[in-house]
């Protein structure tokens, strides 16, 4: 391009506005009005019932900023840096009722969004048949970052879910297995609790560098009490049977596999558990007996892998697998008075009953109880750092073979 016909009022201008759109894409919605006055087409958080007016306002922004900022240094802090061929990062988190929930606010998707951003692929539960918000998330992130859907499960017990990847291409690609694993009938017993699982759950396949594997996400029934154990344990029983399958019959290369999402497990589903670890899938000790939910209280996110001698967690100095769970309430929605006052008047609107909240004392029960948790997720992301290059391990073995 050439800038010789062209003011240099007009130059500055491109230039300011070239430069916006390589490194403050994301952030546009953050901007002040008068940086928008050619470039409001940008924005991504506009309401179509009021006119397409913008979000956010400049106490939105100004908040909205500052828990970004540490947020970002939390990530930087526990998360590891993504290196060029090297390590993969895999997360998977239960976005709470992803599209349903009709207050979650522009603010906190930049968080969700951000988090995201930390990883290379991101298995998401509970999105919900309505995409606006995940698809508002998506643009905040950029034209790399591609995703994956199911359709939701029909029916009450689906619960109006669907599973979704999003993944960063410039980093991983998908390999073009995607499908639904449905349960065939040969394997449903006379007068069964169920027939198929009530969430069903997902099969997709991603390539990094010479790395191939599958991800099996999963949501599995929830609640404690004999008849909901009874009906996961039947969940995880007919899963298994059709991944043994999978397993023998798939190509060599394409045999690593990895079972994760919101198991709903308890500490005493061990007879459940037994089931996965033998069809040899491993869990990660990175997380092993971690806290995953808002609570840290229970450990219903889970990572499972069967995989080949190639394919490594990374590790730690003392050997053990790199992987956890980030505690993202230590950066936004944090649980103390000043910050729960900022959200007062959010949470008026919010109750069905605002009156309840007369005291101090009720804002912050309801804070820790509904808001936080219908704003970004019950759950916490986990994580594990997959190893992608290991020539040496493999040019050692082969030699052993001459």
């Amino acid at each position: 391009m050439s800038f010789n016909n062209y003011t240099p009022f007009v130059v500055s201008s491109l230039l300011l506005y070239i430069t916006y759109k390589i490194i403050a894409m994301w952030y546009n919605d953050l901007r002040p009005d008068k940086e928008l006055i050619n470039d409001k087409y940008a924005l991504i958080m506009l309401d179509s019932e009021d006119e397409y007016r913008r979000m956010m306002s400049d106490a939105d922004k100004n908040r909205t900023m500052t828990n970004l900022l540490a947020l970002r240094q939390g990530l930087r802090d526990h998360i590891p840096k993504k290196t060029v061929d090297t390590n993969l990062l895999l997360c998977s988190w239960n976005i709470k009722n992803f599209g349903t929930l009709k207050d979650r606010t522009v603010e906190s998707l930049f968080y969700i969004a951000e988090i995201i951003n930390a990883f290379d692929i991101v298995a998401v539960q509970e999105v919900n048949r309505n995409l606006d918000d995940f698809k508002k998330v998506l643009r905040v992130l950029g034209s790399h970052w591609k995703y994956t859907l199911s359709d939701v499960t029909e029916g009450s017990s689906g619960n109006d879910e669907r599973f979704g990847f999003i993944y960063d291409s410039r980093r991983v690609i998908h390999s073009g297995l995607s499908g639904e694993i449905v349960i065939s009938p040969e394997l449903i017993d006379e007068n069964p609790i169920i027939s198929q699982l009530k969430r069903t759950p997902t099969f997709t396949g991603f390539e990094s560098g010479w790395r191939k594997f599958s991800i099996v996400s999963v949501h599995l029934h929830p609640g404690n009490g004999p008849l909901n154990k009874a009906i996961r344990k039947e969940e995880v029983r007919l899963l298994m049977e059709i991944l043994k399958k999978k397993l023998k019959s798939s190509a060599f290369e394409n045999r690593n596999m990895i079972i994760l999402g919101d198991t709903n497990l308890y500490e005493d589903d061990e007879d459940i558990v037994k089931l996965i670890t033998d069809q040899k899938f491993v869990e990660s000790d990175g997380l092993k007996g971690k806290f995953t939910n808002t609570s840290l209280n229970q450990i219903y996110d889970r990572v499972f892998l069967n995989v080949d001698t190639y394919f490594k967690i990374a590790t730690n100095d003392d050997g053990t697998e790199k992987g956890g769970v980030f505690n993202l309430f230590d950066y936004v929605y944090k649980n103390s008075a000043a910050e729960i006052t900022k959200y007062h008047t959010l949470m008026l609107e919010h109750k069905d009953d605002p009156s309840t909240l007369i005291s101090d004392a009720k804002f912050k029960s309801y804070f820790n109880k509904y808001w936080k948790r219908n704003q970004m997720s019950d759950h916490l992301p986990i994580w594990l750092e997959l190893q992608t290059e290991s020539s040496d391990e493999f040019l050692i073995n082969k030699l052993r073979w001459f």
